[in-house]
């Protein structure tokens, strides 16, 4: 979203109209309420960016249908302009311009007045409340019109009233089009020509059949001049001519422009060379150089003083709001406190007669459910309060730093002692939250060049305000990924088309078509249950970018799940429990016995755990703490999680039996997920990359892929897979799948030996300073068999090898320690 700037936070407020509880849809289902119809279509209005539209941020839905709207807002409208003939062209045609924009995504504005035009600090024109009428589904979902009296269109106004949308009534009258927008327009410019309100005098009902009877009148501004005593004030030219395209009555309803053709009316050739053309921002997915549109000052040096500015105004208006609300922020609040919402007494709503079969008489009109048009501005006071300290280098972090390391980041240099603090109180700390988001949206702009530094950034943690971009980047998502979306075919129904239907329409058409694209970009693959859950947490995230979700639930699947989704996926499975089982047991053989000797095997309570990576037994606001850290990690960093939560539930495992186990997973109980983050780590670091080796995983990356070359590093020893290792004669072989299962624990690599033991120089993993080792090899061979394979060590410092045959896999190879060598070679 564009930064903050001049602007302000508003909000209105509104109820979408209540439906019957009495009453289901086609599917026998309950009808989805209108406020949760409202809450999708919002969605979109929040993806629409231009300069001459208020930007819409969030919407809020309260009690009884209530909406709370947050949008972009501005003090000074229309209402405050002080004429002057060769500006009122300009206003007209910044007003086009924005109409212009909503008509090519389809919307309408219908609530067109001198209110809803606003004027931002330099005069431009900002059209607000520009997404009632499509949020609303053409007013169908209200009980009140939308637009005012005097500046509906004729055909609006002989259209009627559109009721409520009923499902067992017919179809709803046409909505209206771009050309009712220009004569609300033309209305608009007169009322600016002639300094006063048109049609104020009159009561509605006269005022509508007034607009009506416009039709037997050729000359419409003309006598509209001459009724209002104001025909001198509008003998400009040039304003009369736009005035007399724009009111053009509906029995020559073609003769009307549209905003799109008015533009390039003659009319406006005077002011159309003041305007450049509107260049729609580059996403951060795609194949256009982002730079491109890049304007620099002619004096540098001007960007390097400080003059005392609002460095907050610089900030995204999204992020202003989303701090807001962290520093304490309450809509309901702030419109109670200006009389928007009223409290009304329970006793003063009760019916006088009440009938058995619960019809009621004798209530009241409640008034407070019509439309309250007033936008209410929201007050920064407190969060600027709250930010007064926080220094002006903190909106800037410097990413160039030499001294920059995981261990000392940027925000843990401003806030070390909010960085040791539990997750959940970081995301609700303003300041710290303030310097995470702009050290991130610093380090995602510079993506995928910064992409090492954006690993090392989410080590610490990821701010929730943009958890979907930066799951992209640690996935390696790249590339123009909305044209590859946009070529798979999404809308020709096939057999997996079976989801259940979700509460919001909007919602369940953006799962179907992202999980379609997935199915049908990969033929190979199948539709199970649970790719659903699977790709909810990456909608949730990207809910206006379908691409996106698409990207990263792409790269997500075959990293973590790799041929999880075949048609016969069971050797994968199999292999995948078995290495789980045998990880359960290495980090916790007692408890790993008593499920044994009950019977209560991986088989009966981890294939949905693994097959949905958790998100079908933990909420989606669990799952993005589990998953911040599970994309750091490598394929194997499941089992960890998995172990995790056993050992979570471990006394009362030990305690029960077969059924009581079963029970107690059938609804699993409340799992401390920061806990489960914490030990899940330490269990990754403990256990070697080794033993969680799989035949089945992702093959090994080549070396042209995306993921693997780039600008930097981004991999290290623990987020790099096994297989991606440089394969030796040291390295672990495959086994098959019965030799697999025939064994408890795990099996290490030669090479994981020699590191733990700590007999390499460069090993990768991390050296104890404790002079306690941190492996204990134990040979359990018979006394027979030791002394055929036994190895010994020389006076020169060689080890001699007694049986070549045994040993002919660590020939040749050198294991160095210290300063001194030790060669094994054969007797």
């Amino acid at each position: 979203m564009r930064p903050l700037r001049d602007a302000q936070l508003g909000a209105f407020t509104f109820f979408a109209s209540a439906l019957p509880h009495d009453v289901c849809g086609s599917n026998g289902l309950p009808l989805t309420p209108n406020s949760i119809k409202i809450l999708g279509r919002f969605q979109l209005l929040k993806t629409i960016t231009h300069p001459r539209l208020c930007q819409y941020v969030d919407i809020s839905r309260g009690n009884h249908e209530r909406l709370v709207v947050v949008t972009e807002h501005y003090e000074s409208s229309l209402n405050d302009f002080q004429k002057h003939p060769e500006r009122v062209l300009q206003i007209a045609y910044e007003a086009l311009e924005g109409l212009e924009f909503m008509n090519k995504h389809g919307m309408v504005h219908r609530a067109l007045n001198a209110q809803n035009v606003l004027m931002d600090g330099k005069g431009k024109v900002k059209l607000a409340k520009f997404g009632l009428y499509y949020m609303t589904d053409h007013g169908a979902d209200v009980d009140f019109p939308i637009g005012y009296p005097s500046y509906l269109a004729p055909e609006v106004i002989a259209q009627g009233s559109v009721p409520p949308s009923d499902p067992s009534q017919g179809e709803n009258p046409l909505p209206s089009g771009p050309k009712t927008d220009v004569w609300s327009l033309g209305v608009l410019l007169f009322e600016l020509c002639a300094g006063r309100r048109l049609l104020q005098n009159i009561e509605i009902s006269e005022r509508l059949k007034f607009i009506i009877t416009l039709g037997c009148i050729d000359d419409i501004v003309t006598v509209l001049a001459e009724e209002h005593g104001c025909l001198d004030a509008i003998r400009c030219v040039y304003v009369f001519d736009a005035c007399s395209k724009s009111l053009t009555f509906h029995s020559v309803l073609p003769s009307r422009p549209t905003p799109a053709e008015l533009l390039v009316d003659p009319v406006f050739e005077g002011v159309s060379c003041l305007y450049a053309p509107f260049q729609q921002p580059v996403g951060l997915f795609s194949s256009s150089l982002r730079c491109a549109h890049l304007e620099l000052p002619e004096d540098i040096s001007q960007l390097c003083k400080d003059n005392d500015e609002e460095y907050l105004g610089e900030r995204a208006i999204d992020e202003v709001y989303n701090l807001w609300c962290l520093a304490g922020g309450d809509l309901e609040k702030e419109l109670t406190n200006k009389e928007i919402i009223q409290s009304k007494p329970p006793v003063c709503t009760l019916p006088n007669f009440l009938l058995e079969d619960g019809e009621s008489f004798g209530q009241g009109r409640d008034r407070s459910f019509l439309l309250d048009d007033t936008t209410v501005t929201l007050s920064l006071c407190q969060l600027k309060n709250r930010l007064k300290d926080v220094a002006g280098e903190a909106y800037y972090p410097l990413l160039e730093d030499e001294q920059y390391s995981l261990s000392q980041s940027n925000s843990s240099n401003e806030l070390s002692c909010t960085v040791t603090l539990p997750l959940i109180i970081r995301e609700r700390d303003t300041e710290y939250q303030l310097i995470r988001i702009t050290l991130f949206d610093r380090l995602l702009k510079a993506y995928p060049y910064k992409k090492n530094l954006v690993w090392k950034e989410a080590r610490v943690d990821i701010p929730p305000l943009i958890r979907g971009l930066a799951w992209a980047a640690l996935l390696g998502v790249e590339g123009n990924i909305q044209a590859k979306y946009d070529s798979i075919d999404k809308d020709t129904p096939i057999p997996t088309d079976r989801q259940v239907p979700m509460s919001s329409p909007q919602g369940h058409r953006k799962f179907r078509r992202v999980l379609k694209a997935w199915v049908v970009s990969h033929p190979d693959l199948v539709y199970w249950q649970g790719l659903d859950s699977l790709c909810a947490p990456f909608l949730w995230l990207n809910f206006n970018n379908e691409a996106l979700a698409y990207a990263c639930m792409s790269a997500f699947i075959p990293k973590y799940l790799y041929n999880f989704f075949l048609k016969d996926n069971s050797h994968v499975i199999q292999e995948y429990l078995t290495v789980f089982s045998q990880m359960f047991a290495f980090h916790d053989p007692e408890l790993s016995n008593h499920l044994n000797e009950i019977g209560f095997i991986p088989d009966l309570y981890a294939i949905p755990w693994f097959l949905t990576m958790f998100t079908h037994v933990f909420p989606l606001h669990k799952i993005f703490h589990l998953w911040d850290t599970l994309l750091l990690g490598n394929s194997s960093f499941p089992f960890c999680i998995g172990v995790a939560i056993l050992q979570q539930l471990r006394d009362r495992l030990l305690a029960n039996g077969f059924n009581e186990c079963i029970l107690l997973f059938s609804d699993l109980p409340e799992i401390d997920i920061e806990r489960c983050v914490r030990e899940s780590i330490n269990l990754f670091c403990w256990t070697p990359k080794s033993a969680t080796y799989r035949q089945h995983a992702q093959p090994p990356k080549a070396q042209g892929d995306a993921s693997t070359n780039g600008f930097g590093k981004t991999a290290n020893y623990y987020s790099s897979d096994y297989q991606d290792m440089p394969k030796t004669d040291l390295s672990r072989e495959p086994l098959a799948l019965s030799d697999l299962k025939a064994e408890v624990s795990p099996r290490i690599s030669a090479e994981d030996l020699i590191d733990l033991c700590e007999l390499s120089v460069g090993g990768q993993t991390k050296r104890s300073k404790a002079s306690k080792p941190k492996i204990l090899a134990v040979d359990i061979r018979s006394i027979e068999e030791y002394p055929s394979v036994c190895v010994c060590v020389c006076e020169r410092g060689e080890l001699i090898n007694r049986s070549v045959k045994l040993m002919k896999p660590f020939l040749h190879h050198h294991i160095k320690k210290s300063q001194s060598a030790f060669t094994i070679k054969p007797t």
